[in-house]
Order: structure tokens, then C-alpha cells, then sequence
């Protein structure tokens, strides 16, 4: 059986492990590309709607709302599998916060503000509940705004 010895000497990977987590990793990244489509598709057709008007349509609502779960659902593919077994990769034993992922994944070079990243996963968590008009309004607009950052990933990858 193959073996491969950590970069700090204190464990063992047997190899199958390893191709197992590279296997793992294309998965995640598939997923997240597919996830990135679909997020791209629902970001164009939002830019044909006000987000200022309070009284949206049925379609409207329809699209934001799709809009909204794609967001959610790609920044947890994102953030939750992708960036989760990044840092794996640099500490095994990382058993840290959502902020903590976060500030060593800035700190590795894998996305540009820890910052900017919490709030998109505040937002991800927000689209999940039920909020007034105004609170949607507020949301999609924050959702909308910060989705060029989320979908500039696609060039990362």
C-alpha cells in the first residue's frame, strides 16, 4: 500500500486517502461551477427589475426569490465544502468558527476580505426567513450587490 508522509511528519495519508480528497475536491468544484451557472442566469434576469419598488409582481417575485436560493445556495457550497476543505488541507484539526474558516481562507490567498465574505454568509442565512417588504427590499438590494463577488469565483477556480 502507497503511503504518503504529511508536510509535518506526524501522520501518515495512505494514498488512496489522497485520491480520495482530490476526488472530493473536483466534486465540490463542479458542483460549485454548476451552482455558479445557474446564480449567473438568475443575477441577468434580476438586473431588468427595480429593486426600489416595494410592489413587486408575481414574476418579479418568482425571480427574486430563485435568485435568492441560488445565492444562498452557491455561498454554502462556496464557504461550507469548498473553503471548509481548503483549510483541511493546510490544519486537519481545524475545528474553528465560520469567522475563523473565513480569516484563514483570506489569509491563504482564497478570497479577498474575510469581511465582505461574513456578510455575504449573514445574507445566505437572511434569505432563509420571512421578512417584510421593505426588509426584501433591503435584502435582494444587499444580495444583488454583493453577487459580483460571489460570481467572480468562476475565475478563480
Amino acid at each position: 500500500m502507497l503511503n504518503m508522509i504529511s508536510e509535518n511528519h506526524d501522520f501518515v495519508i495512505p494514498k488512496k486517502d489522497i485520491m480520495a480528497a482530490s476526488q472530493l475536491q473536483e466534486k465540490i468544484k463542479c458542483d460549485l461551477l454548476k451552482s455558479l451557472k445557474h446564480l449567473k442566469y438568475s443575477y441577468d434576469k434580476v438586473k431588468n427589475i427595480d429593486l426600489t419598488k416595494k410592489d413587486w409582481s408575481e414574476n418579479e417575485l418568482e425571480v427574486l426569490e430563485s435568485f435568492s436560493s441560488r445565492f444562498a445556495r452557491t455561498t454554502d457550497i462556496f464557504v461550507s465544502r469548498f473553503l471548509r476543505l481548503k483549510v483541511h488541507e493546510w490544519d486537519p484539526a481545524f475545528r474553528g468558527s465560520m469567522i475563523d474558516l473565513l480569516l484563514i481562507a483570506e489569509k491563504q490567498g482564497l478570497i479577498a476580505s474575510a469581511k465582505k465574505w461574513y456578510r455575504i454568509r449573514e445574507l445566505r442565512n437572511a434569505a432563509a426567513h420571512e421578512y417584510t417588504s421593505d426588509d426584501l427590499q433591503i435584502l435582494y438590494t444587499e444580495i444583488y450587490e454583493l453577487s459580483s463577488d460571489v460570481l467572480d469565483l468562476k475565475e478563480q477556480l
